[in-house]
């Protein structure tokens, strides 16, 4: 029921209503599924089946997918067994070699990867900050996951910040505060997720400043994610605040179209999604724009859509997918001087022929066309218009708008001529907004 809660309905019904529990060891827990989705289904659900199983099971129990194919793993990848055993929760999938590099979040992942090689002596502690969905908890896993690969038996925590609560809660209730205490203090590395849970929570905060203090006192490293600046965690102690900017705070923002699309390429080829048509892709990448995890999710959920109807991934599916969660956006109505651009060029005008006061006929017309379009695709008022062209007042911009519908109701070529401009003016505002 929980596992149905967290991923909801749809998609439990979909990916894991056919999961079924086989072994149960006391620490790990093995699912049967089927073999070909299970490599999938390790990467897209193995967290949050780790986080239920630990929830539910207790702490630090893990989920293993009987199925998986071992040779998915990419190259530099730490075995999985190892840090399913030594750190309860780190993903394998979370590498630096499955972490897309963007202007977003290059620095985020150099100081990741200078903390992984070198642990308490490049940043600590390093603090992650991004909104959510942005790959901060990727880094932070692909931390833990290389320096129990190569950190010569390093050992290694990860948890999150409600996690660090719940277990210091038990501890508490079962009079087992030293073992808390080592749990978290005899460790080289501590990977804590979303600190902004500490907040309000005085007891854990306390004890949390005290654990902090043991790490990095003695030279261990600390690294932390939050969706905001440490400076912005109001309700956490001022103390805390502090030790977080101590280190080097690393941002990560919204990726750019590159960055999106190469997420996307790198997914659906680690995944097998056999594409149709490559530009389905970059219809995703067009309208999912500030979040990875939603990126990520849209992919899913058109490759859901095709498993489910045996259409072909292509830009038909996926627009189709995507019209009801993410629209397209409206293009943006062009602005009277873009108009003003566009008619000129059209008549073999300049925009100060347009707006001046000549009423010569290769000018008129073509200023009452341009006043025309822009009343129809601007929404400006009259005098606003009247304003662009050359200070007319509204009259005269009443009087350029029944000239040009009076000529319409006779001239096919006008007709044509002003649908024309129209259509340049809609494609150009398409053009330019891409």
């Amino acid at each position: 029921m929980e596992l149905r809660r967290r991923i909801g309905e749809s998609a439990y019904d979909i990916w894991l209503s056919g999961v079924q529990p086989a072994e149960w060891d006391g620490a790990v827990l093995e699912l049967d599924a089927p073999a070909d989705t299970a490599r999938w289904l390790t990467g897209r659900y193995g967290p949050v089946l780790d986080r239920c199983a630990s929830e539910t099971l207790g702490e630090g129990c893990v989920v293993r997918l009987r199925g998986a194919d071992p040779r998915s793993r990419a190259a530099g990848t730490p075995d999985p067994a190892p840090a399913q055993r030594d750190a309860p929760g780190l993903h394998p999938r979370y590498t630096f070699d499955q972490f897309v590099i963007g202007e977003a979040n290059r620095l985020a992942h150099a100081a990741a990867l200078a903390v992984a090689e070198l642990p308490g002596q490049a940043y600590n502690p390093l603090f992650l900050h991004a909104p959510p969905g942005l790959g901060k908890t990727h880094l932070l896993h692909a931390i833990g996951n290389y320096v129990l690969a190569f950190g010569a038996g390093a050992r290694v925590r990860y948890t999150t910040a409600e996690a660090f609560t719940n277990h210091f809660i038990s501890a508490l209730g079962a009079r087992s505060l030293a073992s808390f205490k080592r749990a978290y203090r005899d460790v080289d590395v501590l990977l804590i997720d979303d600190v902004q849970f500490l907040a309000s929570k005085a007891r854990t905060e306390e004890e949390f400043f005290h654990t902090f203090n043991a790490l990095y006192e003695t030279g261990r490293q600390l690294v932390l994610t939050c969706d905001r600046l440490p400076r912005a965690l109001s309700d956490v102690e001022q103390r805390l605040r502090e030790r977080f900017e101590a280190g080097l705070v690393a941002d990560i923002s919204a990726p750019d179209r590159a960055t999106r699309l190469t997420i996307l390429r790198k997914r659906a080829a680690l995944d097998g999604v056999r594409l149709a048509d490559p530009a389905a892709l970059d219809l995703i990448a067009d309208r999912v724009t500030h979040n990875i995890r939603s990126l990520e999710g849209a992919l899913v959920r058109v490759v859901a859509f095709h498993s489910l109807t045996r259409r072909p991934i292509d830009r038909a599916l996926t627009a189709e997918v995507l019209d009801a969660m993410y629209p397209a956006p409206r293009a943006a109505p062009p602005s009277i001087a873009h108009i003003q651009e566009v008619v000129a060029a059209h008549f073999d005008l300049s925009v100060a022929q347009l707006t001046s006061g000549s009423r010569s006929g290769n000018v008129a017309w073509p200023r009452q066309i341009a006043i025309h379009l822009a009343r129809e695709l601007t929404g400006s008022s009259l005098p606003a218009i009247g304003r662009a062209f050359g200070g007319r007042n509204h009259a005269t911009v009443l009087h350029a708008c029944r000239r040009v519908a009076a000529r319409m109701q006779t001239d096919a070529q006008a007709v044509d001529e002003i649908a024309s401009l129209a259509d340049i003016l809609a494609h150009g505002q398409r053009d330019r907004g891409c």
